[in-house]
């Protein structure tokens, strides 16, 4: 009995090691860690997280546990390189949103359609993350967050710190790579925009008694939510695959 309950002991030590890393890369997942779901829902899901991810990693789990005991440190560790993964990937959310707000901001829809989150976005940032996340968790997200958090250990042992300097220019990395995504997914709309305004300041010079602003500012709405229907199943391909590049080396830079 002694023996079965240290063996047990031992399995829910192991297990609660991972789930510090699941858990903390969790609540900034897209789809999954979405301040929108009730707490335990996302209890549940990295206790289910962990359940996929424990048994590939349990060796080596196991024998760090067993051998360092109570190790405090590494705890704090993994619950930082939890962060770490899970920040990488709220990024690609960010440029969703600050695409949303380039594109809303170029073609005067910033105001219309509301938005279902406690801060106020811009509509057709909302319908992008919508749709990009309904796209993402169709595409199997689960599936290839489970392996990221697997690889993730190929990277960050048990109780590997990663290095200030590696994580600041990751940082750095990810954060520029997340605002190049987010003006290049823009593009269309800032583009459509200057064509849009130089035709009308050519027509205001032609027409001067043409109230242009009358006319105008509802082409330009139509215009932009036109545009939305045409390439938003292109922008969101290539948010995809960008975020699909990134969960199969996510510590790129790091080592």
């Amino acid at each position: 009995m002694e023996l079965i309950s240290g063996w047990g002991k031992d399995e829910l030590t192991s297990f609660f090691f991972v789930f510090l890393r699941v858990g903390a890369a969790l609540s900034l997942l897209p789809a999954f860690g979405e301040q929108s779901i009730p707490q335990r829902v996302r209890l549940g899901l990295a206790i289910a997280f962990t359940a996929v991810v424990y048994p590939a990693v349990s060796v080596e789990i196991r024998a760090y546990t067993m051998a360092e005991g109570q190790a405090w440190g590494g705890y704090a560790s993994e619950i930082l390189v939890g962060l770490i993964l899970g920040l990488g990937l709220r990024l690609f959310v960010f440029s969703l949103q600050m695409a949303g707000s380039i594109a809303a901001q170029a073609t005067s829809l910033s105001q219309i359609l509301g938005s279902a989150q406690a801060e106020p976005t811009a509509a057709i940032g909302q319908l992008l993350l919508m749709a990009g996340l309904a796209l993402a968790v169709m595409n199997g997200l689960h599936i290839r967050i489970a392996e990221a958090f697997i690889l993730s250990y190929n990277v960050f042992g048990p109780g590997d710190v990663p290095q200030a300097s590696d994580v600041s220019q990751w940082g750095v990395a990810r954060i520029a790579s997340a605002f190049s995504l987010a003006f290049s997914l823009a593009a269309p709309f800032v583009i459509a925009s200057l064509v849009y305004n130089v035709a009308l300041g050519v027509i205001n010079r032609a027409m001067p008694q043409l109230m242009v602003a009358m006319v105008g500012a509802p082409a330009i709405t139509l215009g932009g939510m036109a545009l939305l229907l045409i390439v938003a199943p292109v922008l969101l391909a290539v948010w995809w695959d960008e975020l699909s590049v990134f969960l199969q080396a996510p510590f790129g830079v790091m080592r």
